[in-house]
């Protein structure tokens, strides 16, 4: 098994070079694979899972197949039914929510299992919780309104592993414990800044956190300063900045 997961290390490493990724980061067992923006890919011996894969596919499928796919919300730049139509899903099941749900191609349909805020599911073995995601203020025409969207709370290798989604610094995520790693979005005018982003991850305290998703209609978040924020105030917060936008200036 280790030398399994030294081959699916190496190969990961390889398919990040070769596509102008960040190399993958190893946590315990579980290999932290960004893509862009809102879209990575996680694994552990014998489980891969795709996080809102939207765009390059050819790198997607360059990795294992994977055995979950995660979908937070409707949007494009998380949700993709022609990107999920080029990746090898054959044997894998779709968490998403309702409203991603019933805007997939029936194709899909068999294989899908609807999480609504709150729900606990164990999917291959895989325990994954659904949490809330929305604006602040919240508003009936916010850009994510409550309920709509998921983030989620994965347990990999005994870690637990948070995906904010796009949101605010909502109650639901700053009341959170025990977190392991997290993924923490942050842009302008859609999600939240940076101030509220580090506030948010201080009340929370995950041991590692990465800013992602943070490209908004401005350019991208300074995510150094995010950093500065954090770990001035707490420095046991290990922030990892990684370039989720290779192709990009």
């Amino acid at each position: 098994m280790k030398i399994a997961r030294l081959l699916t290390t190496a190969c990961l490493l390889t398919l990040g070079t070769a596509y102008g990724q960040p190399a993958p980061d190893q946590i315990g067992k579980i290999t932290v694979q960004p893509v862009e923006h809102a879209s990575l890919a996680l694994s552990v011996p014998g489980k891969t899972i795709f996080v809102d894969p939207v765009g390059h596919s050819d790198q997607l499928n360059g990795m294992k197949a994977p055995d979950i796919v995660l979908i937070t919300d409707i949007h494009g730049d998380h949700f993709s039914p022609e990107t999920l139509e080029a990746l090898h899903l054959d044997h894998a099941t779709l968490a998403v929510p309702q409203a991603v749900a019933d805007k997939l191609p029936a194709a899909y349909r068999s294989r899908v299992v609807v999480l609504h805020n709150g729900d606990q599911k164990t999917i291959k073995g895989i325990s994954v919780t659904a949490m809330p995601m929305y604006n602040l203020p919240e508003s009936p025409d916010a850009f994510h309104t409550k309920g709509r969207g998921n983030g989620y709370i994965l347990v990999l290798d005994g870690k637990r592993v948070y995906i904010s989604g796009d949101t605010g610094g909502i109650p639901e995520m700053r009341s959170l414990r025990d977190i392991d790693l997290a993924f923490v979005c942050m842009n302008l005018p859609f999600t939240m800044d940076i101030d509220h982003a580090a506030d948010a991850v201080l009340a929370f305290k995950p041991h590692i956190v990465y800013p992602y998703h943070y490209r908004g209609k401005s350019g991208k978040s300074d995510v150094a300063a995010f950093k500065k924020q954090v770990q001035d105030k707490d420095p046991a917060i290990d922030v990892r900045l990684r370039d989720w936008y290779p192709a990009e200036p």
